[in-house]
């Protein structure tokens, strides 16, 4: 038994709100968790993520490594 008065409150149904919508519950000691950004508004989670290209290092690491497309196999067979 965890001793008395020494513990926060657990909030079993505590409210995670991003938006001011409610988009999930769960176990806390707060008993509403406001977040900015969570996986259903994430661009990795939700595939719209964009990969920024600097200075060319993607175009280079894809062509080093051999992931290009089959444009990129032609032009270094040639």
């Amino acid at each position: 038994m965890p001793k008395a008065d020494i513990h926060p409150t657990w909030y079993a149904d505590a409210k995670v709100i991003c938006n001011g919508e409610v988009v999930m519950t769960t176990g806390s000691t707060s008993p509403e968790i406001h977040v900015d950004v969570w996986s259903g508004n994430h661009p990795f989670y939700t595939g719209t993520q964009k990969i920024l290209d600097t200075e060319g290092r993607v175009d280079r690491f894809m062509r080093k490594y051999g992931m290009g497309g089959a444009s990129d196999a032609k032009a270094t067979k040639a």
